[in-house]
């Protein structure tokens, strides 16, 4: 278990929680003074009233809420989105209303979930011709391609 320290930069706040045992990420929750109205097709920047200090070599994975997302339409526009650990502000979670109706988020709504992903940066190496394989330069969707016998 890795700690993450977590200021409340609005008292109202609430800290992330785990909903079962075995969950991986942990909703967050909406903390806002009043109801937000999203449209369908509209995108919103929820505040969350949270600031985290993530260990070094870590980041946040902010993902949409599975029930959210399939019931209501409700989906993190950059999914998942991502909280790097020199970061100090306010978390805000960036959403898009994928659904057919407007929909109200209220404070203390749970709007997202957060799970901790350790990170590794790229040491670049610039070379001149990479290694060849089978795929090639085949892309999207070139893998499910199946080819005449």
């Amino acid at each position: 278990m890795i700690k993450v320290k977590v200021n409340k930069v609005n008292a109202e706040a609430q800290i992330p929680v785990y909903m079962s045992t075995g969950a991986a990420g942990c909703d967050v929750q909406a903390c806002t003074e009043i109801t937000l109205i999203i449209k369908p097709g509209e995108r919103a920047a929820i505040p969350t009233g949270l600031s985290v200090e993530i260990p070094e070599g870590y980041e946040i994975q902010v993902r949409p809420r599975s029930g959210l997302a399939f019931k209501k339409g409700l989906t993190v526009v950059n999914s998942p989105g991502t909280i790097d650990s020199d970061y100090r502000g306010e978390i805000k979670i960036l959403v898009i209303n994928l659904g057919l109706e407007t929909l109200e988020i209220k404070h203390q709504d749970r709007i997202a979930q957060l799970v901790l992903q350790k990170v590794d940066q790229i040491h670049w190496e610039e070379v001149v011709t990479l290694k060849e394989t089978v795929r090639g330069t085949g892309g999207f969707g070139s893998t499910g391609v199946s080819t005449p016998t």
